[in-house]
């Protein structure tokens, strides 16, 4: 399939062949879900912890008799079922992450970029780069080609003054190739990718 392609100021560049295995596919929505998955549960802490029975601090003294009271046998304070005692089967720190085939994830991204065409949010630029790192002129661009949530994936490489003028502007996020993912892109309205950045990713998913 062939795209257009514009320069950062609106102008038209040509066009580009996309390859249709890649950006011409019907996108799945389990795929991307169970990558999705895969990604935030990865990128879970996991650090989440309570006290249990032996980790709260507490006499260890027995608080009444064992017969004779007409109550129930207790042993310390630090039973959990007493307030301020330990938890019974809480969380522990532990990973949250689960395998995923590579296939699996590679299929996810190819859906993911095919979505974006498919719902005619994939814009190709020419170059992201600028002589001067000026977060004023980027804004301007940005605004006049109509990106409020967009995502820019590079080739291998991003331009640093490209980078830094988009550092500071909401909603605007920049990528090289090997950091292009499933969750960042379905996150933002607009995907645009440079024609370095599609040659990479078609190198990367073939």
């Amino acid at each position: 399939m062939k795209l257009d392609v514009i320069k950062l100021d609106g102008g038209a560049a040509g066009d580009v062949e996309l390859s249709e295995d890649i950006f011409g596919l019907e996108p799945r929505s389990d795929i991307l879900h169970r990558v999705v998955r895969w990604q935030r549960n990865k990128s879970q802490a996991g650090t989440h912890k309570v006290k249990t029975r032996s980790e709260v601090k507490y006499s260890t003294k027995k608080i009444y008799r064992q017969k004779g009271t007409g109550g129930a046998r207790h042993g310390a304070r630090s039973a959990p079922i007493f307030r301020g005692g330990g938890i019974y089967k809480g969380p522990t720190p532990r990973s949250h992450a689960h395998d995923l085939p590579k296939k699996v994830r590679k299929l996810g991204l190819k859906h993911a970029l095919s979505a974006k065409v498919a719902t005619g949010n994939l814009v190709i630029i020419d170059v992201a780069a600028m002589d001067e790192a000026k977060t004023k002129i980027l804004a301007r661009q940005v605004k006049e080609l109509g990106w409020k949530r967009a995502l820019v994936i590079d080739g291998a490489d991003v331009n640093d003054n490209f980078a830094r003028a988009a550092a500071n502007i909401e909603g605007l996020d920049v990528l090289p190739t090997i950091g292009a993912n499933v969750l960042d892109i379905l996150k933002r309205d607009t995907l645009v990718i440079t024609k370095a950045g599609v040659e990479a990713l078609e190198a990367r998913l073939k």
